[in-house]
């Protein structure tokens, strides 16, 4: 059995940073595509960022680019998002995502097999 656990959510004022982490049990961040996700308050589920696990390549929506960053370390299990220059826009739960049921990893896709139970972040 699959989990994800998010963690490094919190509050933080416009133009912060928070660094997000989500440790898998069982090797799951060697299959394909994992990726975040978040929902804000009033707000239906967007992706932000996928990463692929063959080649690295990442992903991104137009509201994480140049601010967010997706990484991973299989050694430690462990999927990062790293983001900066956060805005009260970015207020939401935030999930982490794997084993993407897609043909292809990136944003676009929403089907995956395991997700975390979400982590809050505010921004005031």
């Amino acid at each position: 059995h699959v989990q994800l656990v998010e963690s490094g959510g919190g509050s933080v004022q416009a133009g912060g940073s928070l660094n997000l982490s989500c440790v898998a049990s069982g090797t799951v961040y060697n299959r394909n595509c994992v990726a975040w996700f978040r929902q804000g308050p009033g707000k239906e589920r967007e992706a932000l960022a996928s990463i692929y696990i063959f080649n690295e390549n990442t992903d991104y929506t137009d509201s994480a680019k140049g601010r967010f960053t997706i990484s991973r370390d299989n050694a430690e299990n462990t999927l990062y998002l790293r983001m900066d220059n956060l805005k009260p826009e970015d207020t939401g739960i935030y999930y982490c995502a794997a084993d993407a049921g897609c043909p292809l990893c990136g944003v676009y896709c929403y089907t995956y097999n395991h997700w975390g139970q979400g982590t809050q972040v505010t921004v005031s």
